[in-house]
Parts: structure tokens; sequence; C-alpha cells
């Protein structure tokens, strides 16, 4: 059965549970915020940064579906270069190539890659030894 209380005794125990439910807010506002940074620190452990300086040799990825060589197939080659990093504007950098053209646009850092000569070595010598013929 339902039990009948004054009005005055319904305003304090509502008054009560106000602070309650103002405590209870602000524990699920933390707990809101350790999820938040448990869900960034297993995000920022898969983000690989990227930063380059003026006077890298970069190469930049084939976006355009129509840019690749038809020849090879899907062995074409997804980068392309060898451009020079020229300026650095706030994210983007522009990039010129080894002849000295300057690209018109600014790229991302997620579209370049760092350029190792001696990766570009081990390439041609693996490709001299896949091509040969006698």
């Amino acid at each position: 059965m339902w039990k009948v209380i004054s009005a005055a005794d319904f305003h304090n125990l509502m008054m009560d549970n106000i602070d309650e439910v103002a405590d209870k807010r602000l524990e699920a506002l933390r707990a809101i915020e350790r999820d938040k940074l448990r869900v960034a620190r297993a995000y920022n452990k898969k983000v690989k940064l990227k930063s380059f300086q003026v006077g890298d040799l970069v190469w930049k990825v084939i976006l355009l579906i129509g840019s690749k060589d038809n020849n090879f197939g899907k062995w074409s080659p997804s980068w392309e270069g060898h451009f020079k990093i020229v300026r650095v504007p706030r994210n983007s950098y522009l990039v010129e190539s080894l002849q000295g053209s300057l690209l018109p646009y600014a790229l991302n850092g997620k579209y370049l890659k760092k350029f190792n000569p001696a990766c570009g070595k081990k390439l041609k010598h693996v490709c001299s030894i896949l091509c040969y013929r006698p």
C-alpha cells in the first residue's frame, strides 16, 4: 500500500535526493572522461606521426584511378617521385620535383612517404635479377 506523507516531508526527501543527483552526475562525468582517455590512448597507438623538413626527399602517392599503368595491372607502382619539400605551411607540404617544377597544390603528410635512397638501390638490384634475360 501507499504511504501518505506530508508535503514538508516530501520536500525534505526531494532536497536530499537533489544532493545525491548532483554527486551521481559528477561521478558519471568522471567516468565519461576516463572512457574518452582510454579510447584516445587506444586510437593513438595506431597513429604514426609523419613530419618532414624543408629539403627532405619524399615519394608522393598515386591517387587517381586512371593514372596507373595498365600494363602492370595490380603491380603498378603506388608511389611516384622523387620530390623535395620546399615549404611547410600549417599541416601541408609544398613539394617540387627534382627537375624544379613546383606542384600546383599542397599535399597532406599522409600522402607523402620519406624517400630512402638505400631502398631504391636494393629495389634496382632485385629488379635486375628478376628481369634478367640471357
